[in-house]
């Protein structure tokens, strides 16, 4: 499966100058994690993830005496420039959707903007992938039948827990053909054959 069939476009995306309550408002609305700050011509110059918007935002309550300690650090940030990760790692459509997992899992990221020649086109989180892990198999055995009935017509398919069981001819060559097609449905965890 590729980072285009799972990813939510268009992105929401911001400006460096937008003020950090801003942020976190169409953090809150959307309901997501980070969003990606882009120029004018929509390129990739910068995310800004909730840990970024919560790190300093909050000031120290003066019962607690933090706060002459917290003043004496410097200005308050305002806008999405001063807190954002500059130069952040991102994927292009045509990533594969586990290689993404993996990206997003060993940096320790939620998400990753999508970007193409460039160009944010989207976002793919880590709830796009347990959406894609969440589908039921009715909706998958769907798909693998639609997908198998004009190019591999004598495979009969079930699936169970995400899991396509396939019976047909006992060729390898087909049974290749019908991995790789069948691996590409959303919600495929695995292929067997019978």
């Amino acid at each position: 499966m590729l980072v285009r069939d799972v990813m939510t476009s268009p992105a929401v995306t911001i400006a460096p100058d937008l003020a950090l309550r801003r942020v976190a408002q169409l953090l809150d609305r959307h309901a997501i994690t980070a969003v990606p700050v882009v120029d004018q011509g929509n390129r990739l110059v910068g995310l800004v993830s909730e840990a970024d918007l919560v790190l300093d935002s909050v000031p120290p309550d003066a019962r607690t005496g933090a706060l002459r300690e917290r003043a004496a650090r410097g200005p308050w940030v305002t806008r999405a420039a001063d807190v954002m990760t500059f130069d952040p790692v991102s994927v292009d459509p045509a990533a594969d959707l586990a290689e993404a997992e993996r990206l997003m899992t060993s940096r320790s990221v939620k998400s990753l903007p999508v970007v193409d020649e460039g160009v944010v086109v989207g976002v793919v989180s880590r709830r796009d992938v347990v959406h894609v892990l969440a589908r039921g198999d009715d909706a998958i055995a769907a798909d693998v039948a639609e997908l198998l009935h004009g190019v591999e017509p004598d495979w009969r398919i079930a699936v169970e827990e995400g899991v396509v069981l396939a019976e047909g001819p006992d060729d390898e060559h087909a049974r290749e053909a019908v991995r790789r097609l069948v691996t590409g449905v959303p919600g495929v965890t695995a292929v067997r054959f019978r």
